[in-house]
């Protein structure tokens, strides 16, 4: 094994540890970002249409003041994020450069993307559901974790599985700038180097992530269908 990636990629196996340390800088910005932007996109996105024109608690100046801030941000390049952030990243972590650095502009390039997406999923529940439920006594809370979760959540894994995708892009962009990870290995070891096995690595590297994610993701999204139609069926 050791010999093969010799043969096909010498400048790789050269750079081998630098790569792995990479790749691990890469895992720990998708996770750490992700995991704050889940939560962060999940209740943006519930905000948004728990409070829009017809919503269960409807509150035009929440849900205009929300819309703003999402749209003005999702309006900016990540590139251009990454510089605009710089003097809040350093107060916030101390640094702006490395993983530490780059967690914070990962979070603000992913939760108003994320935040649509769910707005989207959320939106397609059944109005008949929420005021069926609504009339057996369900409060807000009811209404948003045993109605609107539940019934969208196999929307809700899909769009989560593309934001997951759209966030590994962030990454790499993050490490042009600094940040580490893939990105940066790619740039630094492969493009400005002229090695073309590592630039060639790193993107089948990419490639199989966003490959296991999209799987990943249509495999939950297909049981958590199967599961409500079966309690459908069940029902009736």
């Amino acid at each position: 094994m050791e010999a093969w990636i010799k043969e096909i990629a010498p400048n790789l196996y050269t750079y081998r540890s630098k790569f792995f340390t990479a790749c691990s800088a890469t895992v720990e910005m998708f996770w750490k970002a992700g995991l704050i932007a889940f939560v962060i996109g999940l209740f943006f996105g519930i905000l948004l249409v728990v409070t829009k024109k017809g919503g269960i608690r409807q509150n035009p100046v929440v849900y205009q003041l929300t819309n703003l801030v999402i749209n003005i941000f999702r309006s900016i390049p990540f590139i251009i994020l990454l510089i605009f952030l710089i003097p809040l990243t350093r107060a916030m972590v101390g640094t702006a450069i490395g993983v530490k650095g780059a967690i914070l502009p990962l979070v603000f390039g992913t939760v108003p993307f994320y935040s649509r997406q769910v707005e989207v999923a959320l939106s397609g529940v059944e109005e008949g559901k929420i005021e069926a439920a609504r009339s057996m006594g369900s409060g807000t809370c009811g209404l948003i974790f045993r109605v609107y979760l539940h019934e969208a959540l196999p929307d809700l894994i899909r769009v989560t599985t593309v934001t997951a995708i759209s966030l590994i892009g962030l990454t790499t962009m993050a490490g042009a700038v600094g940040a580490g990870g893939i990105g940066s290995f790619a740039i630094n070891y492969g493009q400005n180097q002229n090695h073309q096995d590592i630039v060639n690595v790193c993107v089948i590297v990419l490639l199989v992530v966003t490959f296991v994610l999209q799987s990943l993701g249509n495999s939950l999204a297909k049981r958590t269908t199967n599961r409500s139609l079966f309690q459908i069926r069940h029902n009736k």
